[in-house]
């Protein structure tokens, strides 16, 4: 019998496609729609869902390096990607050699990019990073259009679109967003005014997307939701997402304890009573954060049961509730349903204290995946 580790995350592809077809519906016809798979596909596997995202509607796919985009096109991989941040000056002739669409938010690397076109003689296509107010990168939005003026004949260059990112598109009726939203729209104006007037607008994250169709311009870019995960408590009523990723385990050791006795590092837990103790093999080094030690469940045959004692790296630990029958091998779930019972990702994340996007990234660095 082949061997297979006793810890593992199932993906979804099926999931993966009705939510990109579920996204676009709250689009425009004609709207464009980008698929964003940064990050292995936020843990999911990048080459597998972006053929599903792309099979099932999206136009276009985002990352954030340019390794990312590059193994992309080592699957196969040929439509438009792009890069969501600007990338170093030395990554200029890998852009152009792989065809992607890089950003530009620096007048230096605009002109970098434009003279290594030039000489090999080619003309390539950019977005604009304009800054709103996330101050992350980007031009200042009211030094936006004198910079797409300054660049709209260099040699080399052709500008296909411009953008921004929402710092608070996830919280419904907050002035910072439609703060973002005036400057946005004013620097687009005097572009146009400037005769700067790229073919492709965009600003929408899964957020906006959902909550905010005024934003949603000739393109969203949709991440966390593509995966079924929601970007804030404020859309779980608004879009039927399904969850793409489950996290399963089998149980490697069981035993017994006495009343008073303690479980792993510190002795963080003990024992009210004798009680049975059961072991998982995975841990923190896949992404079940330490911090969420005595404060998780795990479900068994549809029960939850309680975790308990301090994560390890590789291991955890859970208490067996009193009548339930276990032995090693049996079949654990730590995100997705069993029987009646359901986790989802935002509940291990509250009890981490982070979010579900920084879960689903650590959960798919190191466990094998099984697509469905």
């Amino acid at each position: 019998m082949a061997y297979a580790r006793h810890a593992h995350i199932e993906v979804d592809l099926a999931a993966v496609a009705h939510n990109v077809r579920t996204l676009k519906a709250l689009t425009a016809p004609g709207t464009l729609f980008m698929a964003v798979v940064k990050a292995d596909a936020y843990g999911h596997g990048a080459a597998a869902v972006a053929r599903t995202a792309l099979g099932a509607g999206a136009d276009r796919l985002g990352v954030a390096t340019v390794e990312e985009a590059i193994d992309l096109r080592g699957e196969g991989i040929s439509e438009t990607i792009h890069l969501l941040s600007e990338v170093p000056v030395s990554a200029i002739a890998l852009v152009i050699e792989h065809s992607l669409i890089p950003t530009v938010a620096t007048r230096e690397f605009a002109v970098a990019l434009g003279r290594e076109a030039t000489r090999i003689d080619r003309v390539v296509d950019y977005h604009l990073k304009v800054d709103t107010g996330m101050n992350r990168i980007g031009v200042k939005a009211e030094d936006a259009a004198e910079f797409a003026r300054g660049l709209k004949d260099f040699p080399g260059l052709r500008m296909e679109g411009v953008f921004t990112h929402f710092a608070t598109a996830d919280t419904p009726g907050d002035w910072d967003f439609e703060g973002q939203v005036e400057q946005y729209e004013r620097a687009l104006e005097q572009m146009r005014t400037d005769g700067v007037r790229p073919p492709i607008v965009h600003a929408a994250n899964s957020a906006a997307t959902i909550l905010h169709p005024e934003t949603h311009y000739s393109m969203v870019r949709c991440g966390i939701a593509l995966y079924g995960l929601h970007p804030d408590k404020s859309t779980y009523t608004r879009v039927d997402l399904r969850p793409v990723m489950s996290v399963h385990a089998r149980v490697s050791f069981v035993k017994r304890i006495g009343m008073g006795d303690g479980v792993s590092y510190g002795l963080t837990w003990r024992a009210a009573a004798p009680t049975t103790i059961a072991t998982l093999p995975l841990g923190y080094a896949d992404g079940v954060h330490r911090t969420m030690s005595n404060r998780m469940q795990v479900l068994v045959r549809g029960t939850r049961c309680q975790q308990v004692g301090r994560i390890c790296m590789d291991q955890l630990m859970f208490e067996v509730p009193s009548g339930l029958s276990l032995t090693v091998g049996d079949e654990v779930v730590l995100v997705g349903a069993q029987g009646d019972e359901r986790i989802v990702m935002d509940e291990l994340a509250d009890a981490a204290g982070t979010i579900n996007y920084e879960l689903a990234c650590a959960f798919g660095m190191r466990m094998p995946r099984r697509f469905l």
